[in-house]
């Protein structure tokens, strides 16, 4: 088959297309025919820092988590599952995992759900790890009717999915940007749009939750910005955070009284323990999906297997608005 592999780490030109074998059928896993993938901020990483990151694969490599795709065979033990379903999962591109890069790939069943009905597999391809990390992180957070939530990088990949899930889940959203094109997505997608730029912290928590701070807070963007939402946060309130790898002073978290939630959801994935989760959570993400409640945005520029290069770069710009996706077959 073919596929997009790479025979060293290092910046996207290590991209090279090849014909490789094709997986082999085993049991509990389903061999997919990938139709789209999509690029994340983790694939860079991967790429980029390969050995430096334990769950490095190893070389020559496949790349890619995201996929949507039509199942070509269904492994022994798998009875949710049958040849010609279509499917979406994260479930490869790291450790002995086989990434999506490539026309057919293998997937743990317990990583894969029945793709909505209502999208396009492009659409579908761009949900799963985003999608599992926002849905984990807000229910971690005790996401409750009614609160005032407020999303870091509302209009990124990670946050446009967790924007429209708080909103799913009946709260008053709110959520950060840079005034233009992100501000404009945050609008559109039913949020109050905060110019992170222009307005400061203690004047939007002023503004719009008259000094008290918000419920709950989704921070997808981290490192140092987990201190402008300490600052944004209630009294015992809730902060879920996909990237914490940052030395921090937990003092006002302490005098708030707040807890605070990590979300790193390639651990089923790395450790093959707790996998049938995230199988669960694209089924409970399919039904939000279909009942119109939430849709993926894709960014403009489209590109095919042979492009990955320069999907990665695109995503690497900044310039993206919505998922970054690969056409495979």
């Amino acid at each position: 088959m073919k596929a997009t592999v790479i025979r060293a780490f290092g910046d996207s030109k290590v991209f090279e297309t090849a014909e490789i074998a094709k997986p082999e059928l085993k049991s509990g896993h389903l061999l997919i025919k990938v139709a789209a993938s999509s690029i994340n901020t983790i694939d860079m990483m991967i790429r980029d820092m390969g050995e430096a990151l334990p769950f490095h694969p190893k070389l020559p490599g496949v790349l890619g988590m995201d996929f949507a795709g039509t199942i070509e065979a269904v492994g022994e033990g798998v009875n949710n599952f049958k040849v010609g379903d279509e499917v979406y999962g994260c479930a490869g591109g790291l450790g002995e995992l086989q990434g999506s890069l490539a026309e057919y790939m293998l997937a743990d069943a317990n990583l894969v759900a029945h793709k909505p009905s209502n999208i396009s597999v492009r659409e579908a391809a761009a949900l799963p790890l985003v999608g599992i990390t926002a849905y984990e992180g807000l229910v971690r957070a005790g996401i409750t009717a009614g609160q005032k939530v407020l999303v870091h990088g509302g209009a990124g990949g990670v946050g446009h999915v967790a924007l429209q899930l708080a909103k799913h889940f009946g709260t008053e959203v709110f959520a950060t940007g840079a005034a233009g094109e992100q501000t404009d997505l945050i609008a559109a997608l039913g949020a109050t749009a905060i110019d992170f730029k222009t307005e400061a912290v203690a004047d939007y928590v002023e503004k719009y939750t008259k000094g008290a701070g918000f419920d709950v807070i989704f921070d997808s963007v981290g490192g140092a910005n987990i201190n402008n939402s300490i600052e944004a946060a209630k009294l015992n309130g809730q902060i879920a955070t996909t990237l914490s790898m940052h030395e921090q002073d937990l003092t006002m978290v302490h005098m708030k009284g707040l807890s605070l939630h990590v979300v790193f959801m390639l651990l089923p994935m790395i450790y093959n323990q707790g996998r049938a989760a995230h199988g669960k959570i694209l089924e409970a993400l399919a039904k939000v999906v279909e009942a119109g409640e939430l849709k993926p945005v894709l960014d403009s520029q489209q590109f095919a297997l042979a492009d990955a290069a320069a999907a990665h770069d695109r995503l690497a710009s900044g310039q993206a608005i919505g998922k970054v996706v690969v056409d495979i077959n």
